[in-house]
């Protein structure tokens, strides 16, 4: 696993994983400034990673970063979402409605 990255110039967080062969793969999520807090609007797995349970670490490291940095997030995404449902402890990362 790599470090999650903000890849500023494309609107969007990445972080590669290692898929079953050992091969480094990508999740990333694509994101809009609102001015709320930041939109996650799509999660996406390479497909080599799919099922793995990377995606659900994607989130993890990304609801860190988002601590760490004081970035609210307004989930946007049916996974990003989904994810902070099962999630209740990541709450209080949720940007209050605009």
């Amino acid at each position: 696993m790599s470090d999650l990255r903000d890849v500023t110039e494309r609107r969007r967080y990445e972080q590669g994983f290692a898929d079953a062969d050992g091969v480094m793969r990508c999740v990333w999520a694509d994101y809009a400034d609102r001015v709320n807090g930041r939109a996650i609007l799509h999660v996406e797995a390479e497909p080599q990673l799919r099922g793995t349970g990377a995606s659900g670490r994607f989130m993890q490291s990304l609801a860190d970063h988002a601590r760490k940095e004081a970035i609210k997030l307004v989930p946007v995404c049916g996974y990003a979402a989904a994810w902070f449902r099962r999630h209740p402890n990541e709450a209080d990362l949720l940007a209050s409605p605009a």
